[in-house]
């Protein structure tokens, strides 16, 4: 567990679900190195009183080696930046490993995606099932997984996250860009900004290493009922069918996603559905 504060904590790849962590870490006396990116990105944090923000490649060993020493906690939160398989390579399975050697004595978290989970017939997944997917940048993910676990880090498999500033299946409602595939069966799986930053929060102290945590709402939903709700609270008309989009970037896949396990650490969603999150931070007009 992670000791009371002052403690060196490191979030690599501050960003839409890092940057309030570290704040929130911060803000309980943490000492918090950021590490994203870009220059752009680090203009980002401009006025977080963080002690460090590190600029460049999570996989350059130079700027590993120029840290200071060991750190108490370690937070890989990165993304690809809607890469393809290199970009995976470089944040995820290069830049794990430069964690998991380096830092091996920290507390490590992984942030993951349920993407992994390959299923196609609707089933309720859990952190027990089987997670075999069927793209590469999928089967790079899951092998950045097995490396954390196997060295004692928790990885947290989110679901779609959505929440200020970001609702790609609302935006596309919105914009009138949606179409329900087939028969709109297809399961959708969701959890809120806030809700995943408070997960992470949650298992710095409670999680078990070695250990995975499926991070969703309670309530997946089918493509059918998610638009219907939209078209009521947006005040706008059901978008038309069309054919199944099969040539995703992270895989065809219809499952639903399980929380019991995270639920069972003692963390619970502040919003449990798309229900309550969408109207939290968007207004029909």
């Amino acid at each position: 567990m992670l000791l009371p504060p002052p403690r060196k904590v490191l979030i690599v790849g501050c960003g839409y679900i890092g940057k309030p962590l570290a704040l929130r870490l911060w803000e309980q006396g943490h000492e918090i190195h950021a590490w994203v990116h870009s220059a752009a990105s680090a203009g980002a944090l401009a006025g977080c009183r963080f002690h460090r923000v590190i600029t460049g490649s999570v996989a350059d060993p130079a700027l590993w080696e120029s840290l200071p020493g060991e750190f108490d906690l370690v937070i890989h939160a990165a993304s690809s930046g809607r890469g393809g398989a290199e970009a995976y390579r470089e944040v995820f399975l290069e830049g794990l490993r430069q964690i998991n050697t380096r830092q091996s004595r920290a507390r490590r978290l992984m942030v993951s995606s349920t993407s992994v989970y390959g299923q196609t017939a609707g089933e309720w997944v859990t952190e027990e099932s089987l997670a075999e997917p069927a793209t590469e940048t999928g089967r790079i993910l899951r092998e950045a997984e097995k490396a954390t676990l196997g060295s004692g880090g928790i990885v947290v498999r989110s679901a779609g996250i959505y929440g200020p500033g970001r609702s790609v299946l609302l935006e596309k409602f919105r914009k009138g860009e949606a179409v329900i595939e087939g028969d709109g069966d297809r399961w959708i799986n969701q959890i809120h900004q806030r809700d995943l930053v408070a997960a992470l929060e949650h298992l710095v102290q409670a999680g078990e290493p070695g250990q995975i945590y499926n991070a969703a709402d309670n309530e997946p939903v089918t493509q059918r009922d998610f638009y219907a709700w939209c078209a009521e609270f947006l005040r706008q008309p059901m978008p038309l069918h069309g054919p199944v989009a099969v040539n995703r970037k992270r895989g065809l896949t219809n499952k639903r996603v399980a929380n019991v396990k995270l639920r069972g650490a003692g963390w619970q969603p502040v919003y449990a559905s798309f229900r309550e999150g969408f109207p939290a931070d968007y207004s029909p007009k």
